[in-house]
């Protein structure tokens, strides 16, 4: 196959014919279903290629597919209380979901709870990460938007609190959706708002670029691949086209339908709850409360398939078909253990479950003694510090010292090389 195959993956409020299913793009054929339950909006997510997620409406957990086995649910993790957003890192390796206004980091090779966040005044709306999963922004009801850096979240300094990035805080309304876009920490990022605007922010400033006024409540938001364009879903179900591109764009606009980019889709008829674009930009996926998930050519503005469901679309997006969801064969490389439901495991009454090699940072050491990293730290002060008479001295006693510094330089190395080894080959061993 030259190029990946894109899929749609959509799920409704309604749950009668499924939790989600998956559609070929260019076609409309349904691939797959997954049944059990019915998932909330935002809450649908894709867990590294190999597990479908979905936070069960209105219930305190979440509902867990292997994404091959279509027929069957697999797992329930269940969390402290109703999961209002959820999202996973690009990487697969942290999930991240708003319970009320808290935000719950967890590790997902090990199921430890990273971090509670609580910056939020009011419930999470909606989360979403950088693609290179270095920040993640979320969204709430109390009309801020907070940009998190994930280093400072799971840190080695237990004392000290996380605290965002940045703080958003020009909309007046609450934040309905976010779309985050390309290049990691110098990405764009885009929050829609009831409050009728779309705002474009500089993620690595917290600048805002651009705030679009439109005459209805916005409720979903999203770039085109190039950002070239932004797309509002707005809740009297038209959805509009802003470009990004024109001449003489002014920070505070008012959309206005034109020739220069500025274009609105109608077929709708009620609120748009969620927007995708397909990887080459000429197709853009809505899915809204009227029961439809449309596909429209971006190009002719012509709503060129609609598929139907049960109840109001709740998740849609457009994504390439991970390379184990049609192989029935196959199994995820990594199993998910239990989540824990409190940040100090020993809360519930015993430690992590046998059976696994667990690669942790600093929160999670329970010894007192320097870390590797620490070492490594306080072994790179030194060197640096070298030709400082104060700290070596001069003479012989610097030489000695610079050997044996050199040498513990080279054990280190040793220790991480077979540190390395042994990791790889644990996780390539064939089960």
């Amino acid at each position: 196959m030259s190029a990946p195959m894109e899929i749609i993956v959509t799920a409704d409020s309604a749950g009668q014919l499924w939790n989600c299913a998956v559609f070929e793009l260019h076609s409309g054929t349904n691939l797959l279903t997954y049944r059990g339950g019915n998932s909330s909006s935002r809450s649908l997510t894709v867990l590294n290629g190999e597990y479908i997620l979905g936070a069960q409406l209105g219930k305190n957990f979440i509902n867990v597919w292997e994404i091959q086995r279509k027929d069957q649910l697999q797992q329930k993790i269940v969390c402290p209380g109703i999961v209002t957003c959820l999202t996973a890192s690009p990487n697969g390796l942290y999930l991240v979901a708003g319970i009320a206004e808290a935000i719950y980091l967890w590790e997902v090779s090990t199921g430890n709870l990273l971090a509670i966040l609580s910056r939020h005044y009011q419930d999470l709306t909606c989360l979403r990460f950088t693609d290179d999963s270095s920040h993640f922004i979320s969204g709430g009801k109390d009309n801020l938007a907070l940009v998190w850096s994930l280093a400072s979240v799971v840190q080695l300094d237990q004392s000290h609190t996380p605290e965002p990035r940045h703080i958003l805080t020009r909309h007046t309304l609450p934040i309905t959706d976010i779309h985050c876009g390309l290049m990691g920490p110098q990405a764009r990022v885009a929050t829609a708002s009831l409050d009728q605007t779309v705002k474009l922010w500089e993620l690595s400033s917290g600048e805002l670029l651009l705030s679009v006024l439109f005459d209805v409540g916005i409720m979903s938001v999203t770039f085109d691949p190039c950002e070239y364009c932004l797309f509002s879903g707005g809740s009297d179900g038209n959805i509009f086209q802003v470009s990004l591109c024109s001449q003489g764009l002014t920070r505070d606009k008012t959309f206005q339908s034109d020739n220069d980019g500025n274009q609105v889709f109608k077929g709708h008829r009620s609120l748009v709850t969620c927007l995708s674009v397909s990887m080459d930009g000429t197709v853009l996926l809505s899915g809204s409360h009227d029961e439809t998930a449309r596909l429209w050519d971006i190009q002719s503005k012509q709503n060129i398939r609609s598929i139907n469901h049960k109840g109001p679309v709740t998740n849609a997006c457009i994504m390439p078909a991970p390379a184990n969801m049609f192989l029935p064969d196959s199994r995820p490389g990594v199993p998910l253990l239990r989540f824990s439901r409190h940040l100090n495991p020993a809360e519930q009454g015993g430690a992590g479950e046998a059976g696994g090699v667990f690669l942790r940072l600093g929160p999670h050491t329970q010894a007192q003694a320097e870390t590797y990293l620490e070492k490594a730290d306080k072994l790179h002060s030194l060197m640096c510090s070298v030709t400082d008479k104060s700290v070596f001295g001069d003479g012989e006693n610097a030489k000695v010292r610079v050997s044996e510094l050199e040498e513990e330089v080279r054990t280190l190395k040793k220790v991480n090389k077979d540190l390395y080894d042994f990791s790889t080959q644990f996780l390539t061993k064939p089960s």
